[in-house]
């Protein structure tokens, strides 16, 4: 495959995640979550976020594309040098949407500035102003930006689990994709989800590809870091520590003893096929 089309696919990738709201992905991580049967809970996340939107993926999408001539030979299918003729003809369609792609390129923009709570990605300084954003909230004790959309975090949070939880969230982005999620049932049940640490297909635009930021890692691999840059890759183990009944779980090896209960640990990269999952149950 070249370049050139893998750059197209993760381009078109890097776009439907961002405006259908998937705007964040872990890359090297250890995250923990404590439970505990007196209403007390602990979260914590120590590594990397990207926010693609601020990466060189996200700048590519706003750059105006230039014309490349394409032709397919009428039996294999394979590319073929076009005749003048032909190069002539696509270029007078390609003149001819010049409007067009402008206003698509100004309508994407404007939608995405909105996803991000007004924060211009296209200012140098956006991504500084994030990172400031996210430091006045509680918990996020530390927000380095390191460059290609990419924060180092240093998250910790504690309190009595009296409502659902969500990480992370983030003020003025409403739509911001979790990493872990915390939702209380009747019966004192628990239920833990944490969707951005796993690669299984569920119904995103990548059915068929590798899927989310996992399809985008694998493609920008494949081609030269220098046009994409880095993309965080998915490393990280997730823990939950409990003195709860833990009636479900997706563990490899189920719970382990711990000085506070039980454990379930799960390792997460580019190749976990489902996110790790746990019910639990406080008599």
């Amino acid at each position: 495959m070249e370049f050139k089309t893998i750059r197209g696919l993760a381009l078109a990738g890097a776009s439907a995640l961002m405006l259908t709201g998937c705007l964040f992905s872990p890359g090297k991580f250890t995250s923990e979550l404590t439970l505990m049967k007196d209403g007390s809970f602990s979260y914590s996340y120590d590594g990397e976020i990207q926010m693609l939107a601020l990466s060189k993926l996200g700048e590519m999408g706003e750059e105006e594309e230039t014309f490349t001539p394409n032709c397919l030979d009428d039996e294999t299918f394979e590319e073929r040098d076009c005749t003048a003729e032909e190069i002539a003809e696509q270029q007078a369609d390609w003149d001819a949407g010049a409007e067009d792609r402008a206003a698509k390129r100004k309508k994407d923009a404007e939608e995405l500035k909105v996803l991000l709570g007004g924060i211009d990605p296209t200012d140098p300084q956006a991504a500084q102003e994030f990172a400031k954003k996210l430091e006045r909230q509680r918990g996020w004790d530390k927000v380095e930006y390191v460059g290609d959309g990419i924060f180092d975090i240093d998250f910790h949070i504690a309190g009595q689990l009296s409502h659902d939880f969500s990480f992370p969230t983030v003020e003025k982005l409403p739509m911001a994709n979790a990493f872990v999620t915390i939702v209380l049932r009747d019966g004192n049940q628990v239920r833990v989800d944490a969707p951005a640490f796993g690669a299984e297909k569920n119904g995103s635009p990548f059915q068929g590809m590798p899927s989310g930021m996992t399809g985008l890692t694998q493609l920008a691999m494949m081609g030269d870091e220098s046009e994409v840059g880095r993309i965080a890759i998915l490393d990280g183990t997730f823990s939950i520590v409990t003195d709860g009944h833990i009636l479900a779980n997706n563990t490899d090896e189920g719970p382990a003893p711990h000085s506070r209960g039980q454990v379930l640990s799960w390792s997460v990269s580019p190749n976990t096929a489902q996110a790790p999952t746990a019910l639990i149950v406080f008599d």
